[in-house]
C-alpha cells in the first residue's frame, strides 16, 4: 500500500491544519520507500520500539508523539507522528477516553483539548473513581474541596492540568487527566484526577489501526508507562 494512501486515511480523521503552531506533526523520517506492507503503531517512538518495528519486518512507525530529535540511525524507516490534531480530532485521544468509560460527552462544550460529560444523576466520588480505575489502577487524585458528587466532568487526555481552571469556568466538578505537579495540585479548587499520561493515551492506537484499515498489516508496539508503582 502506498504509504502517502495510509498517511491521508489518518490526516483525513485528524487534519494537521488543527495541530498547535508548536507541534512537529508529520513525518519525522520520510525515506525514498513509497509501498508499505506492515506499520507498527506507538505512543512515543523509543530505540526499544524502532529495534521492535525492525524485527517485525515493519516498513512504517505511527506514532502519537513527535520527535524533537531523529537519531542518525532511524533515518531506515519511515517515522509519521499525529498529536496535537489526535488530540482535538472529533473521535481522538479524549473522546475515546470517554466511550471506554462508557460515558457519554457533551458535543455542544466540546473545546479544543477538553470535553465534558454531564450525568443526570450525580455520580458518587467514590463510584466514579472506581470507573477510573478500570484504566488506571494506580491513578492519584487531589480534592481541595472534599467534593463528594460529581454531576459534571471534564476530560482532556495527556497532559491537561493547564486546564482546570476553564474546567471550572464551564461548571466542571473534576477534570480527569495526566501529569498532575504539584503547585498545580494545591491550587485546584476542582477535583483534579491524575490517571496518567500513558494510561490516558495508549486507547487510541486501535482507533489509528482502524483508520488505516485491513488492506495492510498492523501491528502494536510493546510499550508501558515508565513509571513503577
Amino acid at each position: 500500500m502506498n504509504k502517502y494512501d495510509i498517511i491521508r486515511k489518518i490526516e483525513n480523521f485528524a487534519s494537521v491544519e488543527t495541530a498547535e503552531p508548536w507541534d512537529c506533526v508529520g513525518f519525522e523520517v520520510e525515506t525514498e520507500n513509497v509501498e508499505v506492507s506492515k506499520v507498527m503503531l506507538c505512543l512515543t517512538v523509543t530505540d526499544s520500539v524502532v529495534e521492535q518495528a525492525r524485527a517485525e519486518k515493519c516498513d512504517m512507525i505511527i506514532s502519537h508523539h513527535p520527535l524533537f530529535y531523529v537519531p542518525l540511525e532511524w533515518s531506515d524507516i519511515d517515522i509519521y507522528s499525529a498529536h496535537t490534531n489526535l488530540d482535538k480530532a472529533n473521535g481522538g485521544t479524549t473522546d475515546t477516553l470517554i466511550q471506554s468509560l462508557d460515558f457519554k460527552q457533551n458535543e455542544q462544550e466540546a473545546q479544543a483539548f477538553l470535553r465534558f460529560v454531564d450525568f443526570d444523576t450525580p455520580l458518587s466520588l467514590d463510584i466514579f473513581i472506581q470507573k477510573l480505575k478500570k484504566i488506571s489502577p494506580n491513578l492519584r487524585y487531589v480534592n481541595n474541596k472534599n467534593i463528594q458528587h460529581i454531576k459534571k466532568a471534564a476530560f482532556c487526555a495527556g497532559s491537561g492540568a493547564e486546564f482546570i481552571n476553564t474546567a471550572q469556568e464551564y461548571g466542571a466538578d473534576c477534570l480527569v487527566t495526566g501529569d498532575l505537579k504539584f503547585h498545580t495540585a494545591l491550587d485546584s479548587q476542582i477535583i483534579v484526577f491524575d490517571i496518567g499520561h500513558f494510561e490516558s493515551e495508549i486507547l487510541i492506537l486501535p482507533v489509528l489501526k482502524s483508520k488505516i484499515g485491513d488492506e495492510i498489516e498492523v501491528i502494536f508496539a510493546r510499550e508501558q508507562s515508565p513509571f513503577k508503582y
